[in-house]
C-alpha cells in the first residue's frame, strides 16, 4: 500500500470554484483533482530539471555548441517549420 500525505494550501475564490467545476465534470473529488494537478506539475517540473541537468553535466564534460551553430540551426528549423 502506498504512503500518502496530507497537503494544505489556500486558493482564492476563482481557482477553487474552476478546481470545483472540473471536478464535478469528471465525478471526481476536489482533493483528487489536487492530488493529480500536483502529480503532472511535478512530473513535468521534474523531467525538465533532468533535462537542465543533462545540459549541465554535458557543458561540465567541454561538450559545447558554439552559438553561431546553434542560431543557424534554430533558423533552419524555423524555416522548415513555415514551409510546411
Amino acid at each position: 500500500m502506498s504512503k500518502t500525505s496530507v497537503v494544505t494550501t489556500r486558493l482564492d475564490d476563482v481557482t477553487l470554484a474552476l478546481v470545483d467545476k472540473i471536478a464535478a465534470a469528471q465525478g471526481r473529488s476536489r482533493s483528487w483533482f489536487a492530488a493529480e494537478a500536483i502529480r503532472l506539475v511535478a512530473e513535468s517540473e521534474g523531467e525538465f530539471l533532468a533535462f537542465v541537468q543533462a545540459g549541465i553535466d554535458s557543458a561540465d564534460r567541454g561538450e559545447l555548441t558554439p552559438q553561431d551553430e546553434v542560431f543557424t540551426r534554430l533558423r533552419q528549423r524555423r524555416r522548415e517549420r513555415s514551409e510546411a
